[in-house]
């Protein structure tokens, strides 16, 4: 008998119900997934905000928290917040009401503070019953016209009150002040923007509503932050971030020299990126610093008030500040990449990436639905008004009937609507109506109000009848806008200059973070490298492993790269800075580079970018290659020379002169023009040499003009002139002939 799925009655069971765990878990996580998108983590592109934020200007409007009044404690605005619209703790609700009004985190604050709300340092504001906060004008912008019917509202949590489902909005606020999350699944980053081009680009869209992306960031070139800084992004990859809705900003810091007299200077950052701590990026340049990693910086201090000001002192007056600050953007968040993700919650419904175009476009179809709603809401006002003037201007024309209806009858109000043709509205006005507003001026007044009331009536008609006047009036409001915000306002101006990032030769930038510091690299048989500090005259009193001896070694500075050349024809660079240091016997080269096991090491040399090198296989072919091509960015190396086993790369060597000399283990030499061997950046190469059996012994280029030197066993030198070797000049790939007189017994030039 199979288990059943229900399990054992314990009392009243009714109420138990099987349930597959699977679709419990997908369910219950949907509807958790669904939640964050929709209700916490991505903003509405008609307003621009998360609940919370909406919540928290909803409530300050309650509390009549006008940029005119005075400020309320923050602790009464949360309380508000949490008590009547959002069931999360409090904390949480100060956090974002704090960043609303750090004029360093968003571009446009809609609160203000009154104390103390943080600072760039990363400082926390002061607990929430210290500070004080009211409304700014760009909030009141954002919540102009919610009495009107100009949006709908939903009730709250506990359904004991309502709350808007989104904000009027008049003020382009999405892309304005930005907005970051993370949701399931999904998440948003928008950089701020400067409102001024924001409203130019709507207008541009209202006034040509098919509009190219490209049209509109001619007028949003860019972010705008509220910390300042540089975009060094260049153009296209701006376009194409505001075309697709995806991409980042390169953001550096803002800085200048400044001379202190008698040649010194030093270097003054007086804006950095968006959202990096001042504190941190001290403590990080002040890391690299103790650990050497900067070796043009000398010092660093803050001399910050209320502006940022970072004061970098150089090693020396010799140093190149461009190159100073490129090795510190390189390393620190003097530059940093703000991420572009326009997913945003579409007419409030559907989470969407959209470009800059769509965002623009959705905002001024919102703003057109406000209007037309405000409008409708005018117009059913001024109906009642009308009605209940109308009702006035009846009684004023039989006054003395009306006082005598009211005085005498039973039931004056349905007298009078039977009397004179009243509505009911009109009859309890004139029953409301105040005996002192009974003098002859009021009816006058009362002439001038209904027809003032009929007129404005019959513009809202017109304006709800023709779409041209509606874009007109938003197009109107808008202007309105970018006159408070526009560019010769404080807050308006642009604080994000655009310029483009110098270019600097990569290796300079390389050798810029490195200190100079002269080595000895020691490769050892096996493959073991090391860096002993200083230039090493005497290799003899190094010391290696059992079974272990010197392959070579040869003195560089720390800021070289070195380069190895395997037996399986690849190239693999490491920087000198990175060799173990000699106190032991290094490590194996394996460890440093993905090198194959069956591959050993033809030689290592410091990189020569102007150099050319000669490469040539066991079997005797060869190519040349310029020093250039052979570096490689990865571990995995660069394989430069094809070489298939049993055949092997065996030499690598610097090209000077104009001749090759090549000598096989039989003993044959071979002078040849190096011309007549291709350059090439891969390759099996060309036939060096020709041989009966075994491959080639040494290779050497030479200057023709001063001929071939070799050295013995015993150090001595012969060298043979241009007549001299005519025997053994041939064409390339010949055998050659018998070496001369007191070569080398190793078959080695050297």
């Amino acid at each position: 008998m199979g288990k059943s799925l229900i399990p054992p009655g314990g009392g009243d069971d009714n109420n138990i119900e099987p349930v597959d765990l699977k679709s419990a878990l997908e369910e219950r996580y949907l509807a958790y997934a669904l939640s964050t998108i929709m209700h916490r983590a991505l903003p509405d592109v008609r307003d621009g905000l998360k609940p919370v934020h909406r919540r928290i200007m909803h409530a300050m409007r309650l509390l009549r928290l006008n940029p005119d009044q005075a400020y309320a404690k923050c602790a009464r605005i949360v309380g508000d917040v949490m008590g009547k619209f959002h069931p999360h703790g409090d904390q949480a609700i100060y956090d974002a009401l704090v960043r609303l009004a750090q004029d360093f985190a968003v571009r446009y604050p809609l609160v203000d503070g009154q104390g103390n709300f943080g600072n760039i340092d990363g400082d926390n504001a002061a607990a929430m019953r210290y500070t004080e906060a009211r409304m700014t004008d760009v909030a009141t912008l954002l919540l102009d016209g919610i009495t009107e019917d100009a949006i709908d509202f939903r009730p709250t949590y506990n359904e004991e009150d309502e709350e808007p489902i989104v904000l009027p909005g008049a003020f382009p606020n999405l892309l304005a002040n930005g907005s970051s999350g993370i949701a399931v699944g999904m998440a948003t980053s928008i950089p701020p923007h400067n409102a001024a081009e924001l409203c130019d680009a709507a207008l541009h869209l209202i006034k040509k509503p098919d509009a190219t992306v490209e049209e509109l960031v001619a007028m949003v070139p860019g972010p705008d932050f509220p910390t300042g800084g540089i975009l060094v992004e260049p153009a296209e990859q701006i376009l194409e971030a505001y075309r697709t809705g995806r991409g980042a900003f390169r953001l550096r810091a803002r800085w200048h020299k400044e001379d202190g007299g008698r040649g010194t200077w030093v270097i003054v950052v007086t804006e950095i990126p968006y959202q990096v701590q001042k504190s941190r990026l001290i403590e990080k340049i002040a890391e690299l610093l103790i650990a050497k990693k900067l070796p043009l910086l000398d010092d660093i201090r803050d001399e910050s008030a209320e502006d940022i000001r970072i004061v970098l002192e150089p090693k020396n007056r010799s140093v190149d500040p461009e190159l100073l600050m490129e090795s510190l953007f390189k390393l620190t968040d003097l530059e940093n990449r703000f991420p572009l993700n326009m997913n945003v919650l579409s007419h409030g419904k559907v989470p969407n990436v959209l470009s800059l175009r769509d965002v623009l476009k959705e905002w001024l179809e919102h703003r057109k639905e406000v209007l037309i709603r405000r409008s409708r809401y005018r117009h059913g006002e001024i109906e009642k008004r009308l009605e209940v003037l109308g009702g006035y201007l009846i009684a004023y024309l039989n006054l003395d009937e009306v006082i005598r209806i009211i005085r005498e009858e039973d039931h004056p109000k349905q007298q009078l609507m039977d009397t004179f043709s009243l509505t009911d509205n009109q009859a309890e006005a004139i029953l409301n109506m105040r005996l002192r507003s009974l003098r002859k001026l009021e009816e006058f007044e009362i002439r001038k109000e209904f027809d003032a009331l009929t007129e404005e009536k019959k513009q809202i008609e017109e304006l709800l009848a023709s779409d041209a006047k509606q874009w007109q009036t938003i197009g109107w409001e808008i202007a309105n806008v970018r006159k408070k915000f526009g560019p010769d306002t404080p807050l308006g101006k642009r604080r994000t200059t655009f310029a483009e990032a110098p270019n600097h030769d990569v290796s300079d930038i390389h050798h810029a973070m490195i200190e100079k510091e002269p080595v000895t690299v020691v490769v050892s048989e096996k493959g073991w490298l090391r860096a002993m500090k200083g230039h090493l005259a005497d290799f003899s009193a190094l010391t290696f492993k059992e079974g272990d001896k010197l392959k070579l070694a040869f003195h560089a500075e720390t800021t070289d790269k070195i380069l190895i050349f395997t037996t399986g024809g690849k190239f693999y660079t490491i920087g000198a800075n990175t060799l173990p240091g000699g106190r032991g016997h290094g490590e194996p080269v394996r460890i440093m580079v993905d090198m194959e096991n069956d591959q050993d090491i033809v030689t290592a040399f410091v990189h020569n970018p102007a150099g050319k090198l000669l490469l040539a296989s066991h079997e005797g072919n060869g190519f040349v290659v310029p020093e250039t091509e052979t570096v490689a960015n990865t571990r995995k190396g660069k394989q430069i020379m094809n070489v298939k086993a049993p055949d092997e790369a065996k030499i690598c060597s610097r090209i000077t002169g104009d001749h090759v000399a090549i000598v096989g283990e039989n003993r044959k030499l071979l002078v040849f023009a190096l011309a007549d061997i291709p350059e090439m950046g891969r390759g099996k190469g060309v036939r060096l040499q020709k041989y009966k059996d075994g491959g080639v012994s040494d290779i050497r280029t030479f200057a023709i003009e001063q001929g071939l030197t070799w050295q013995d066993a015993a150090d001595r030198t012969f060298t043979r002139s241009k007549d001299e070797l005519a025997e053994w000049i041939g064409a390339r790939a010949s055998a050659g002939r018998m070496v001369p007189k007191g070569f080398p017994r190793s078959g080695r030039f050297s």
